[in-house]
């Protein structure tokens, strides 16, 4: 009989392809599931599906499967990896679901909630295939050159070599690195004790926004150029800055302000969690 093998889905992006290099350096042969063919090489298959059809994927017998992929998705999978052989299943939605469920932005706010939804129902379908489930929810992720949040940061201040900040930026963050939510993904497969368990996953340091910008500044080696922007004068550029910052909104602005931290002391004492502190280096990495 062939021996159940770990599968990744989302196995191309920041986290999945940590994982991915993660596992193979332990000695094991994991498999990514992409939507396209590509080749095998250094300890790692790969296997061509689509996760709203797998049924087309001929899947191998499984074990554990990370995912990195939306969690409705995922969701809805959970009966055929169950099929598969899945027993256990490590899955990733973010803090966002706490820190955004009540944003004033309508649109936001029925995302964030749909995604709540989406979690729960994860968990739901886990039990009822005899899976065992944990949900990690990271903070802000970084990865230099790759993640939307710190590297466009980093993109901005390269562009511009200055960046404007809300009023102070003295809301608290707690950026957390790629390769340090991969290696908590393993260890929480590898404790039984984390199974039906939902944990944040915040960074190795609390700063504040400000702080962090310039920690952003540092991995450029560019001097720090920070502009405090009042909130009036925000909201009077806005229009303007959304043409040349995709992305900018003014809620974006606000949680500039806003503490956005969780306790790392559960996942620390039950996952073995120690991240990194935050130390970004752009100078071999394409900032976006």
């Amino acid at each position: 009989m062939t021996a159940p093998r770990p599968l990744v889905i989302g196995a191309t992006g920041m986290v999945g392809g940590a994982i991915l290099r993660r596992l193979v350096a332990e000695g094991a042969r994991p498999i990514g599931l992409s939507r396209k063919a590509r080749d095998g090489g250094e300890g790692a298959d790969w296997l061509a599906g689509d996760l709203a059809d797998l049924g087309r994927a001929a899947l191998p017998p499984l074990g554990v499967v990370y995912a990195t992929a939306p969690v409705g998705r995922v969701a809805d999978a959970v009966p055929q990896l169950a099929a598969a052989g899945m027993t256990r299943l490590v899955v990733f939605t973010s803090t966002s679901i706490a820190t955004k469920w009540e944003s004033p932005d309508p649109d936001e706010r029925a995302a964030i909630r749909l995604w709540g939804a989406d979690e729960a129902r994860l968990t739901a379908a886990c039990e009822a295939h005899g899976v065992a489930w944990t949900v990690l929810r990271p903070t802000l992720i970084y990865l230099e050159g790759r993640d939307g949040n710190v590297s466009r940061i980093a993109g901005l201040v390269r562009r511009f070599r200055f960046f404007p900040l809300m009023a102070g930026g003295e809301g608290l963050r707690q950026p957390v690195h790629a390769d340090d939510l991969a290696a908590a993904a393993i260890a929480a497969a590898a404790r039984p004790a984390c199974a039906g368990k939902t944990y944040n996953l915040p960074g190795g340091e609390t700063l504040s926004y400000r702080e962090m910008v310039g920690r952003i500044f540092d991995g450029l080696g560019l001097p720090r150029i920070i502009v405090p922007v009042p909130d009036w004068a925000w909201r009077l550029v806005l229009p303007l800055a959304v043409r040349v910052l995709p992305g900018l909104s003014a809620t974006m602005a606000t949680r500039m302000a806003k503490d956005m931290t969780f306790d790392v002391a559960p996942a620390a004492s039950e996952i073995g969690w120690q991240p990194r502190s935050f130390h970004p280096d752009f100078r071999d990495a394409g900032a976006e």
